[in-house]
């Protein structure tokens, strides 16, 4: 994949990882700007590439009473509106065939979930609509396997394909990221960090996942010392009361220290 070819992606030439962030799930349009407009900013000054991500609809939940959206359609135009107006890509989950060509017509990046990512039906439509896919690592996949995911991208007659390793499964309630798999991965596609999924704690009683959002900066800074190419961070500026995952979000307000740490840590290795 090239980086470049993502529309309207800037500062491709810094030489520092892009960062795909934004909140979980699409709530409305003034939370969506606002979160959109800080991190644009932050990215700017930092010279970060940077794609916005939020979820159009969440297909995925625990219980039946769980958020999963504010209506296809409304959310799509959100990131489209999110998109014209700070001259940035965005990137938005799909769940079912139809979605690919409904979400790639509003969308630059196209996120295939990573207990979908097997699903070759899904894939391959994805990547049918010539859009960069990125493909979740599945919390019960290998790092070797993700290459089969990869090339039904490239036989489809898609180059633009991307890993965003989310951790593994580690027992039932917990995740851990196995820093191997990068080196791995990155044979077959550019790798991502998923900071925050990283740090899920699923399969609660509750019905609602947990997680620690205290041990965001370790994950991160290990993933930027173990060569990754690009980070995957929700933020939210109310983590608390965000309609979804809540729990293992970013608070707004520590994203700009976060990214200046991360910066300099690249920096450094850089020069080695």
């Amino acid at each position: 994949m090239k980086i470049e070819a993502i529309p309207q992606i800037k500062h491709t030439d810094a030489d520092n990882f892009f960062l795909l962030a934004g909140p979980c799930a699409i709530e409305g349009e003034d939370m969506a700007m606002r979160i959109a407009e800080k991190v644009v900013g932050i990215t700017d000054k930092l010279q970060i590439p940077y794609i916005f991500k939020g979820s159009f609809k969440k297909a995925n939940r625990s219980r039946i009473d769980s958020f999963t959206g504010i209506g296809d359609e409304k959310a799509l135009k959100i990131l489209r509106k999110v998109s014209e107006t700070f001259h940035i890509p965005t990137v938005t989950d799909i769940h079912e065939i139809d979605d690919a060509e409904k979400a790639a017509a509003y969308v630059d990046i196209l996120q295939i979930p990573a207990f979908l990512v097997r699903q070759t039906d899904l894939v391959v439509a994805a990547a049918k609509t010539g859009k960069t896919i990125n493909l979740k690592k599945g919390q019960f996949m290998s790092p070797e396997s993700m290459k089969h995911a990869v090339q039904k991208v490239l036989d489809s007659g898609n180059e633009q394909a991307v890993i965003t390793d989310r951790g593994t499964m580690f027992g039932y309630q917990d995740l851990i990221v196995d820093f191997r798999g990068i080196p791995t991965m990155r044979k077959y596609a550019p790798v991502v960090l998923d900071i925050t999924h990283s740090l899920q704690q699923p399969n609660q009683t509750s019905g609602v996942t947990g997680g620690r959002p205290e041990m965001i900066e370790t994950i991160a800074r290990a993933g930027v010392v173990n060569g990754v190419d690009g980070l995957f961070i929700e933020t939210h500026f109310d983590p608390a009361n965000a309609k979804s995952d809540g729990a293992n979000m970013l608070h707004l307000d520590h994203l700009e220290k976060l990214m200046t740490n991360l910066v300099a840590i690249r920096k450094t290795i850089n020069t080695l």
